[in-house]
C-alpha cells in the first residue's frame, strides 16, 4: 500500500479515482487539492478524499503519486506550479483524453524531472461532471492507455500500471501519437457530433425537442459532457480533430449522393455494414 495519493482536481474522473483508490485499500491517505475550500470540505465530508489542501504545495507534500484530473487546458499551469516542490521520487500522473500535446508541455516544463510523468488516460467517463456524480466502480473493466515517456523509469510506470489495475482497469500501452489519433475517431469525433447536432436541432427549431424520440435523446446525451474540457481538447487535438471530421463529412457527402440517386441498393448497403458493425461490438 502506498502512503499517499493526490488528486489535483476533485471532480468526476478525480473522485470517482479518489473513491476507487480508497475502496481497493491502495493508499494510507488520499488528498484532494482544488481551489474551491468549500468544494473539498464537501467531498471530504462525503468521504471520497481524506485531507484537503488549497495550497498545492502542502497537497503535493509526501506524495507517492500526483493525479492531474483538471482540463487539459490548465496542465502547463500546473505543472509550473508543481515543478519547484517535486523531488524525483513522486511520480506525476494524469487522466487526460490527449496526450501528444500534453507531452510536449511537460518536456518543456519539467524539463529533466519529465521523467517523473507517466501519461494515463482511463476510458471512462459520464455526461455530468463534478465529483456529486464520482463511482468507485467507474473506471471496473475500462480500458486505460498509458503512453509513456522514452525517459520514464520502468518502476515508475509500474506503480501507475498497478494502480490503474487496482482499481479494476485493463491497461494497454501506445504511443502519444497513436493515443491521439485513435481517440480522435472514437471519443472526439462522437463528441463533436453531438455538440453539433444539438446546436443545429436548436438552430432549425427550438421546438423541436419535444418531438425528439429516443434515438435522439441516445445520440445526443455525450452533448452534456463538461464545456470547458471538450474546449480544451478541442485545442490540444485539433489535427486529428478536424481531420477526422473532415473524413465523416466525406461519408455524409456518400449518403447525400446515395439519397440524391435514389440508390436504393446504396442505402441498404451502407446500413446493414453498419448495423453488422455495432452489432458485432455490442454482442
Amino acid at each position: 500500500m502506498l502512503n499517499k495519493i493526490t488528486i489535483i482536481g476533485v471532480g468526476l474522473i478525480g473522485g470517482s479515482l479518489a473513491k476507487a483508490i480508497k475502496a481497493n485499500k491502495l493508499a494510507t491517505v488520499v488528498c484532494g487539492y482544488g481551489r474551491d475550500q468549500l468544494r473539498l470540505e464537501k467531498a471530504k465530508k462525503g468521504n471520497i478524499i481524506d485531507e484537503l489542501s488549497t495550497d498545492i504545495g502542502e497537497a503535493i507534500e509526501g506524495a507517492d503519486i500526483v493525479v492531474i484530473a483538471t482540463p487539459v487546458g490548465t496542465f502547463k499551469q500546473i505543472l509550473e506550479d508543481i515543478e519547484p516542490l517535486i523531488s524525483e521520487q513522486v511520480i506525476i500522473s494524469d487522466v487526460g483524453s490527449t496526450k501528444t500535446n500534453i507531452v510536449k508541455i511537460v518536456n518543456t516544463v519539467l524539463k529533466e524531472k519529465s521523467k517523473c510523468f507517466v501519461p494515463a488516460h482511463p476510458i471512462a467517463g459520464k455526461e455530468k461532471s463534478g465529483f456529486e456524480v464520482s463511482v468507485s466502480d467507474l473506471f471496473e473493466d475500462k480500458k486505460v492507455i498509458l503512453t509513456p515517456l522514452e525517459n520514464n523509469a520502468p518502476e515508475s510506470i509500474k506503480v501507475i500500471h498497478d494502480m490503474w489495475t487496482g482499481v479494476g482497469s485493463e491497461v494497454d500501452y501506445m504511443s502519444s501519437e497513436s493515443h491521439d489519433e485513435l481517440l480522435g475517431m472514437t471519443s472526439h469525433l462522437p463528441h463533436m457530433l453531438a455538440f453539433s447536432l444539438v446546436n443545429y436541432l436548436v438552430s432549425r427549431n427550438p421546438t423541436a425537442s419535444i418531438y425528439a424520440g429516443g434515438g435522439f435523446k441516445d445520440f445526443s446525451r455525450i452533448a452534456s459532457g463538461d464545456a470547458v474540457m471538450w474546449r480544451d481538447i478541442c485545442l490540444q487535438n485539433k489535427d486529428q480533430i478536424i481531420n477526422h471530421i473532415k473524413g465523416y463529412q466525406a461519408t455524409l457527402n456518400d449518403l447525400i449522393d446515395a439519397i440524391d440517386e435514389d440508390n436504393s441498393e446504396k442505402l441498404e448497403t451502407l446500413f446493414t455494414t453498419a448495423k453488422n458493425t455495432r452489432d458485432s461490438w455490442v454482442g
